[in-house]
Formats: structure tokens, sequence, C-alpha cells
């Protein structure tokens, strides 16, 4: 009888009542034959499972005196993107570890665990550490860090696809260089949804293991099947504008929430979830003390008491935004609410999952538009869905704000040498092209401050002994443990009652607007200003209904290119007479009204609108290609009409369309017949049409935080914000007039391209138009496309009060 090594697994899965999947076993298999890998697999088929369980094997098969050997030091490290998803794998854990009768203990190491906690991990490690990637870089900065990691056998990236796209990946990546060299026998897994680059997601994950035979790819045979049901209003308004639809179909979402036991509404910003929160109490306040609000800005105490209400199903409803739409398993979730578009598949496959979250179960989500228009998205998440399309993550590379933060987190610990270390990033993804040259700069930059900073002692962070990179001043190496991590915003200020309850953080540029006095909504309360005290803000509970909503940067998702793609492909459906999704049957008032005012665009047309105004001359273009992409088009296309003559524009966008609004007549088709939407000087054309300077100084703001050149500040005594601004354009400014060489100030403009302006997926839109009939009509007024785009460019300027205000007298005006 052959040796079943995958048994003490299937014994404890049969006691808990449960029946593995083939890609767990074959996950089980991999792991404990040494190879390294990625598991792909969809919400709720038990993911975690199909590492922890082999982590388990592989230690008693190792351990045969179990007793004898339960202090054996740290096994295996579990990287999580979020706090909430740290508690789910802690809960899953411990139920393996005493399932099986591992003598293991489970630890959880991020910005919310006490000190107390992170002394007795560092002197005594837990065998399984669940932690970010910011406080595995904190471990990498303490002394003697090799002696921590030295019986380490995997680490597992959790959400890996999340991850990757973001600077987090590339720490993770840093990380994983350095960990394979102290234990070179070490495993590396990654946990991953389906995303449609998955072979370069493995790439980046794997770095120098990415070769054949030394890795395996675990994919589910399981399909999730995710129904979508969007919630529209009685009757379509002929005119469309951007949020104001959402909160009018307030009645409608607490009636889905009532008809369940719990639902999870997810909005796309902590704004959006303080709002709705608001008024749900308000229409309906029976459910006070049911429902509850998350998001990442409200403290920690608070999070955990709504995560283990949900997890007891003693809430009915939960506010929330991204902070719980990731591998966050609440079995009492059966109804999920999206309240505004996701902008993408695979975040709205991610929050579909949250309901129906066991194997086999149907995932049901609600879509809520914010305005008409965004009906179209909601038939086009449904196609995606039908046709298993979901968007590219691109990894970050060449990020040397990154690699120097890292640098010196190393020469704070135990020192590097260089030679080593280069080898070792050049073994990952991120950094596998970097050159002598560019690792010279970098060296040169922290021992000496390089070419413009050299006579500042501050700047001169590392010093070399024997050839041994070091930090020996105690206030940089301070310092640096402080400001690790790559999550950079606005300076968030600490909110307290005055009674010194901490409630959470806030963003300075918001509450610097506010007087003594004043009422705002936070962590769903109404708080008085008291006062800002060193830093702090201090509040009170207030009775006053009015107030001010906490508005946080980066709150606007631009459109995927997927996403982009299914909205034009409905709307062709509807142009041939095809278009028999729900959503776009009750839009049809509104097309055949865009049709009568102006031209419907199907696949192989491209609309312009010219018509003149109160305001002056408009002309709206619509690439449906999302808010950065047009962000970048509508700059582009200014700068060509004013070759042929002399024009200001003022700019606005959304990710159906962009407006150029000027005072004087636009010489619109003669900047056809030129060919303004042509690829021909792109590059040098899009540089010129842009403020590249101030769009690349602000990107250099987070920059300059990350890679250490400025600080910003102690707990509790964050540096303000205008000063950091300042710093930042300072460096700027210098390297851009003297050192045009340096890295960061090059990386500064590659990222605007790259990130801001998309110019890859620019360029790919310009050739699709230039494919495409271009159709230039003149209505008469403003057409149902057009009109959220031009709403949109008055909300920068007016209070949410006025602008509905505006919005109902531009609806009297331009009503057939």
């Amino acid at each position: 009888m052959t040796y079943d090594r995958l048994k003490l697994g299937k014994d404890w899965f049969d006691k808990m009542g449960w029946k593995p999947f083939a890609f767990q076993l074959q996950a089980w298999e991999a792991y404990l034959d040494g190879q390294s890998g990625l598991v792909n697999a969809p919400t709720g088929s038990g993911k975690t499972y199909s590492l922890l369980v082999p982590m388990g094997l592989e230690f008693v098969r190792d351990h045969a005196q179990l007793k004898l050997d339960s202090d054996t030091g740290l096994q295996a490290i579990w990287i999580t993107p979020i706090r909430a998803l740290a508690k789910e794998i802690e809960l899953s854990a411990t139920r393996l570890v005493e399932g099986m009768g591992l003598p293991w203990k489970v630890g959880v190491r991020s910005g919310d665990t006490k000190l107390s906690e992170r002394m007795k991990q560092k002197t005594k490690p837990p065998q399984l550490l669940i932690t970010t990637p910011e406080s595995l870089h904190l471990l990498l900065a303490q002394k003697n860090y090799p002696d921590f990691f030295k019986g380490l056998k995997v680490v597992v990236a959790d959400e890996w696809h999340e991850l990757m796209g973001s600077k987090r990946g590339v720490q993770v990546e840093l990380a994983l260089s350095r960990l394979k060299a102290v234990v070179p026998s070490l495993k590396v897994w990654g946990i991953s949804a389906t995303i449609g680059n998955m072979e370069q997601a493995m790439e980046a994950l794997l770095g120098n293991y990415f070769k054949p035979g030394k890795y395996t790819v675990v994919r589910a045979d399981l399909r999730k099947s995710v129904e979508v049901e969007s919630v529209m209003p009685d009757s379509v308004e002929r005119m469309p504008w951007s949020g104001h639809l959402g909160i009018h179909l307030l009645e409608k979402v607490i009636g889905i929430v009532k008809k369940s036991n719990t639902t999870l509404i997810f909005t796309n910003t902590r704004s959006f979830a303080e709002i709705w929160y608001q008024r749900m109490l308000e229409q309906a306040p029976e459910l006070s003390g049911l429902i509850a609000m998350h998001h990442g800005s409200i403290s920690q105490e608070l999070r955990s008491w709504v995560e283990d209400q949900l997890h007891e199903g003693r809430l009915k409803a939960v506010v929330c935004t991204s902070s719980l739409d990731l591998g966050v398993d609440f079995r009492p979730v059966e109804t999920v609410i999206q309240v505004g578009s996701p902008k993408g598949v695979a975040r709205f496959l991610q929050r579909a999952g949250r309901s129906g979250h066991q194997p086999g179960a149907v995932s049901k989500i609600h879509f809520v538009p914010t305005h008409s228009l965004e009906l179209i998205e909601a038939a086009g998440l449904r196609e995606a869905i039908r046709r298993n399309v979901v968007e590219d993550r691109l990894p970050y590379i060449r990020s040397f704000d990154v690699l120097m933060q890292y640098l010196i987190t190393l020469a704070v610990s135990d020192g590097f040498k260089p030679d080593q270390i280069l080898k070792e990033i050049r073994g990952t993804f991120s950094f596998s092209s970097v050159s002598d040259d560019e690792w010279s700069w970098l060296l040169n930059f922290i021992t000496t401050g390089g070419d413009s900073l050299q006579a500042y002692d501050e700047y001169r962070k590392v010093v070399i002994h024997n050839g041994l990179y070091k930090v020996e001043n105690r206030v940089i190496a301070m310092r640096h443990r402080l400001s690790i991590g790559t999550i950079v915003g606005d300076s968030s200020l600490h909110i307290r009652y005055v009674t010194g309850k901490y409630l959470g953080t806030i963003e300075e540029y918001f509450i610097a607007r506010l007087n003594p006095g004043d009422v705002f909504w936070f962590a769903g309360r109404n708080l008085e200003l008291v006062r800002i005290k060193d830093m702090e803000v201090q509040v009170r509970k207030t009775n006053r209904k009015s107030g001010a909503v906490p508005s946080w940067q980066g709150g606007r998702m631009p459109l995927s290119s997927q996403m982009s793609e299914m909205i034009r492909l409905k709307i062709n459906e509807v142009v041939e007479g095809r278009g028999q999704d729900s959503e776009l049957l009750f839009l049809e008032p509104l097309f055949k009204l865009q049709q009568k005012r102006s031209f419907l665009p199907g696949a192989g047309d491209f609309l312009i609108e010219y018509f003149k105004s109160t305001e002056g001359y408009h002309v709206l273009m619509y690439p449906f290609e999302g808010r950065f992409v047009h962000e970048g088009m509508a700059a582009l296309v200014a700068y060509r009409i004013a070759q042929i003559q002399p024009i200001s524009f003022s700019i606005a966008m959304n990710d159906y369309g962009f407006e150029l609004l000027s005072d004087q007549p636009i010489p619109i088709e003669e900047a056809v017949e030129t060919n303004m939407l042509g690829t021909d000087n792109l590059l040098k054309d899009i540089q010129a049409s842009i403020n590249s300077i101030e769009m690349a100084r602000r990107k250099f703001r987070d920059i300059a935080a990350i890679s250490g050149l400025v600080f910003k500040g102690y707990p509790g005594k964050p540096i303000k914000d205008r000063h950091l601004q300042s710093s930042s354009q300072l460096f700027f400014n210098v390297f851009n007039d003297y050192e045009a060489h340096n890295l960061l100030l090059r990386q500064a403009y590659e990222e605007v391209m790259d990130f801001q302006l998309e110019e890859i997926r620019l360029r790919r839109a310009l050739e699709r138009i230039s494919k495409q009939k271009i159709v230039i009509t003149t209505p008469d007024k403003p057409t149902p496309f057009a009109f959220p785009i031009m709403v949109d460019r008055l909300r920068e300027k007016l209070t949410s009060e006025k602008l509905e205000d505006r919005i109902r007298k531009m609806v009297l005006q331009y009503s057939p």
C-alpha cells in the first residue's frame, strides 16, 4: 500500500465536512514537491486552504517529534494587501492549526499591531506570520534579520494581481529577492484572481524563479456564476447627469437591504460611503444599530468591530469601499450592491464574489447607477462576464524611488555589499534592466546626495566601511523606519473626541477648509470641529444634521480598456437594433434623443459635436476610452487646433468623452482635415500640449516621499502638507534645472506618460479612430452624451447645493 502524503489534509477536510477540489490537491502536491507557483481560482473556492494545508503537511513531514519541536521559529510568511484580509487569513489558519494539531502560533504584523506584540514577535516569532509589504520591509530593517528568517520555508503573496498593479508589488519583489538569498530553498507562491496577463504576473512574482520546471500554475476549473441586476428608476429622465441619479434610488436600495439578511453596499470613494450611510439612516431610521460603515480612514477599533459583527451576522448592511472587496469571507452576506460603476470587470467580479461566497453558489450583485449612461456600463459588465473578459494588471518597472528606499532599508539593518545586491535586484522583474551606470548613480546618490545635494550632510545617508554600505546615524535610521512604504497621499490628521477617543484619520486639505463650530460627517457620525491642536482634530458629537462630507484624494477611477470596448460594443448593438439588455431598452428614449439632436455612433463611427451656448463655443468628442486617456487626447487636440488658429480652451472630460470650450469660434472642420487625431509626431505633440513639467512636479511629490528625499514627520506630529509640497517642489526645480539625468526626475516624467496619460492606450485609441468615419454634427442644444461632461466641468467650480440649482436650470433650458 502506497503512502498518501496528503492524508492528514484530506482527513481534516473530511472532519470539516468538506471535499478538496482537484486544484487544491494539485497545489498540495506541487508544494510538497518543493515547487513555487501561483494559484488562480475564483472567489469563494477555497484558495486559502490550497496553500495553508500543504504548509502544515510539510511541517508534519519534516518534524516527526511535534511536541519537542514546538519552538521552531518562523516557517511561513503570508503577505496580504489589506488589514481586513489579514484577519480573515488568521481565522482560517488558526482553524487549520487547531484541527491538524500543529504546534504553531499564528501572528499578524501590520500597521495596527501593538508595539508590545511586535517586540514579542521579534524575540519569539510565530510559525506563520501574516503581514503587509510595508511590515515585511520593516523586518528587513532590523539588525540580524537573516537569523529571524533562517528557518523560513515559504512566502505567499495573496491577491497578487492587486499588489502587482502598484508600487507595493515592487516592494514584494525586492523583499523576495533578499529572502531568496538568505534562504536558497525558499518557495514563493502567489494567489490571484484571473487577469488578462497571467503569464506576466507569474514572471513579476517569481523573478529569477521563472524558469521551466521550477514553478507550477494551478488553475481551478471552476466557473463562478455571477448575476447582474441593475436598479433603475421608474422612468428614464431625458437628461442624464453625473452624481444625481444614485442617491435618488435610495428607496429602492433600502428595499433590497430589508429583504436580505446581510448586504454589502460598495461605493467607489470614502466620501460616497459617508453620504450613503447618512442618507440611509435619514430615510430608514429603523435601521439604526443595524447598519455600519467601513473604510480605510476609520480607526482599527471601529473596523474590527464592524468585521466581527459581519462574521456573526448581526448587521443588516455595511456601506464600504475597497476596504472589504479583497478575499474577505463573511458567510452571512447574501446580497451585494455596487453604487456607481466600478470602471473595471475584475473589480466588479471581486465585489460580486462577496455574496454566494461558497463553492458552486451564485454571486448576485445589484448595480446602482449614479447617472443614466452608467447603465450602459452595467450591460457592458454583463457582456464581459459572459465572454470571460478581464483586465491586465500592469506591473511597475524601474521604480527607482522604491529601490532607493529598499537600499537604505538594507543599510539601516546590517548593511549591504553592492555587487551582491545588484545581482539580486537584477533577478527581479522590475529591475532586470538596471544598467551599471544607473546602479552607480543610485549608490552615489545615497552616499553623497548626488550632484545637486552633496553640500548637505543630511543627504549623505549611507557611509562605506570596507565595501559595506551602512547607515550609522541613528536619527536617519529612525526616520527611515518611520517612512517605509509606498502608499502616499495628502498628510492625514488624527480625529479624536475632546475626551480622547480615537476615530480615524482625515486629510489635511479637507479639514483646513473648516472653522471651529463647523459640522462634518465622519465614520457615520455628525461631528463638530472644536479645534486643531498639534496636528490633531478635536471634535464633539452634535445633533446638527447638515455637514460637509470629507473628500479623499484619488477617488476617481478611470474606465479600463476592456470596459471601454464593452461600452462601444453595447452602443453599436443599439445602433444596429440588437440591444436587448434591460438597461439598453430602458435607455431607449435617451438614445432616440441623442440620435434626434446629433448622431448615435456605431462601431465604424467617431462622433464630434460642435455647438454654441451662452457659455461659448463647445466641441465634444466621444472616444469612450476613460478619463485618463481623454485628459491626454483633449490636451493634444486643443494644442493641434491652436496651431491652426491661436485659441485658448477650458477642458472637461469624463469616461465617455471630452469637451473643449472657447469664447471664440473653433475651426473644427479644418482641424479634422489637417489630421488633428492622427498619430504622427504623437509623443512630441503630447509633450508640447500638456504642461508636462507641472504634471511631473505633482508626480515627483510622491516619488520624493517614497525615496526618502522628504520626511513626512513623526507619529502624531506629521509635517504639514504645504511644507511637504514646497520641499518636494524645491528638489524638483533643482534637479530639473541642474541634474537632468537624475533617475528620480526621469521617473516622474515616465510615470506621467505611462500612468496618468496612458500614452500606449492613447496611441491605440487614435489608431482605432483613424479607421473610423468622422461624423461632425452641430446640435442646437447639448445632447444626452454631452450633458454629463458639461456638469462635470461645473462640479469642479460649484458647491453641491449650487450645482443642483444649476443642473435644474440646465435641464429646463435644454429639455425638448
